[in-house]
């Protein structure tokens, strides 16, 4: 059993759609399951669709809608042709745009739930995209099988950072896979011709409301999938040849890592990298399930490998790159001692509204925290004051990680004006500076 897991720029055409179809039917036997993310940006449409939702802009809301419906009909006629009947999709892909747009022009906006309408109207992206899929894999001769992962993936209610109980979800996983492959999840029979298709990045609580895990959070499902079914290997198929020393949107130069153990892929996820999200590694790591990361585009290269039995990560720097960053200072108006007397305070806020922390510094009675933008950060503000903190706010920095740093790069790197933190170690150098020009490539 394998599990393929496919991102939004995959599949954000027709063509990548057919791509997909070739890669997935050369990889039937033994067993296949494939997560696949919403069509290339349509995760930032929806976000969209829901702050004018949110703030009341009902009409402008649908007519995000709108768009985001107008490029998957396009897809769709790519794939199927063109549509008839009005210019329906012909794909189940529209009775979820009907119901969504249902939701949004009936629906009371409620700003105090932010994060249950995001998840409730984003997770159809995914909904929309496995439908096309499936649908499409179905008419090409392939047998596959649709799967709402909500109603395996059971989650706490944690709105836009969902925790998966692996038990319960794991049983309800393998009755779904045991009933398509014939209660032979480890020992398929050779030479069938199903695939369960699938949704990342969703799951929903016990009382059946839809969650999400975070941004990037497909990698994640996949990664929980594998560890439940016990497959050979997972697979995430990027735009980019593996895992890279660096964002090639950002730095020229960049070079591909052929193959990393687990804790230097978690600590470079952790870090902001993009290629990986950094919940995938552990459900991996605990029963040693190799994860390969390979270039959709060129099925050819061999990718990126990790595993337990990979070596270190040495030999070159890896840099890491998070842009819209935040820098709070937090100090109490009393003077308390702040890791003695107010750190769980201010950590209990944090959780609350699910801010993000990246890097972390303090003194005596000042804390530094390095955060993405996000809408709860004023609220979250708010609250700080209210339990007697001082607070100020940086906006519009970036985040720059150097792991296996040299004194060139630190130099480089550190030097000029626009640098408002740096935290060093002997392998890892962290800055938080003004952020670069958009459009703006870097020298690694």
């Amino acid at each position: 059993m394998k599990v393929y897991k496919f991102g939004g720029a995959s599949v954000g055409s027709a063509a990548g759609v057919e791509n997909l179809r070739e890669i997935v039917a050369g990889a039937l036997e033994g067993g296949l399951l494939v997560v696949v993310s919403a069509m290339g940006k349509t995760t930032n449409a929806l976000e969209k669709v829901t702050a004018a939702f949110i703030d009341g802009r009902t009409d402008e809301a649908l007519e995000a809608l709108s768009v985001s419906e107008r490029f998957h009909r396009e897809i769709c006629e790519g794939l199927f042709g063109p549509a008839g009947g009005g210019g329906a999709m012909p794909c189940g892909a529209q009775a979820l745009f009907d119901e969504l747009r249902k939701v949004i022009a009936e629906s009371t906006p409620d700003p105090s739930r932010y994060d249950y309408w995001y998840d409730r109207i984003v997770s159809y992206g995914e909904l929309a995209s496995t439908t096309i899929v499936a649908e499409y894999l179905a008419a090409s001769g392939i047998d596959a099988r649709w799967l709402d992962i909500r109603k395996c993936f059971i989650t706490d209610n944690r709105h836009r950072d969902a925790n998966i109980d692996l038990a319960v979800s794991g049983k309800l996983l393998r009755e779904v896979a045991d009933r398509v492959y014939g209660n032979a999840v480890t020992a398929v029979p050779p030479h069938h011709n199903k695939v369960i298709i699938t949704q990342g990045f969703i799951g929903s609580t016990a009382d059946g409301q839809t969650t999400t895990l975070g941004r990037e959070g497909s990698d994640y499902s996949a990664a929980v999938a594998a560890n439940i079914l016990d497959a050979e290997s997972l697979t995430i198929w990027k735009d980019v040849a593996g895992v890279l020393n660096a964002d090639p949107k950002f730095f020229r130069g960049t070079r591909l890592i052929p193959e990393m153990d687990y804790l230097d892929a978690i600590e470079l996820a952790y870090s902001g990298a993009q290629v990986i999200h950094p919940k995938t590694i552990k459900p991996l790591r605990s029963k040693e399930i190799p994860l390969y990361v390979r270039p959709f585009l060129d099925t050819a290269e061999p990718g990126s490998l990790i595993s337990a039995g990979a070596g270190a990560l040495t030999g070159m720097p890896v840099l890491i790159l998070k842009k819209n960053q935040v820098l709070i200072s937090v100090r109490p108006n009393d003077f308390s001692f702040v890791l003695e007397d107010k750190l769980p305070d201010i950590f209990e806020l944090m959780r609350r509204y699910n801010i993000r922390m990246n890097l972390i510094q303090s003194s005596a009675v000042n804390l530094s925290l390095c955060v993405d933008e996000g809408r709860q950060l004023e609220s979250f503000g708010k609250a700080l004051r209210g339990h007697d903190f001082r607070v100020v706010y940086n906006s519009g920095l970036e985040l720059l990680t150097i792991r296996g740093y040299d004194d060139r790069a630190f130099e480089k790197h550190t030097a000029g004006p626009g640098i408002y933190l740096v935290q060093k170690t002997r392998r890892i150098v962290r800055i938080v500076r003004k952020q670069t020009p958009p459009d703006t490539f870097l020298e690694i």
